[in-house]
């Protein structure tokens, strides 16, 4: 399904094709966790429907740590 958000960050406007449905949507705006809405996606998805904001923005608004960090092999960087 084409979500179209606004960023709360930078104002701008994007669409995006997100795999959730109207009854997934409708849920959520129900007051649902959007968890438990739509389990299957991913935070950023989430995030975006939630928000807007995009990865790159959420980056460039509160960086990224160490912590952030994935390896590809093993899943998050042990300190």
């Amino acid at each position: 399904m084409e979500i179209t958000r606004t960023s709360m960050f930078t104002g701008v406007t994007r669409t995006l094709s997100i795999p959730v449905t109207e009854a997934q949507l409708q849920e959520w705006e129900n007051g649902t966790l959007i968890q438990k809405a739509m389990p299957e996606l991913t935070a950023n998805e989430r995030e975006f429907i939630m928000t807007g904001v995009t990865p790159d923005e959420w980056d460039n608004e509160f960086g990224v740590d160490d912590e952030d960090q994935i390896h590809p092999c093993k899943g998050k960087l042990q300190s």
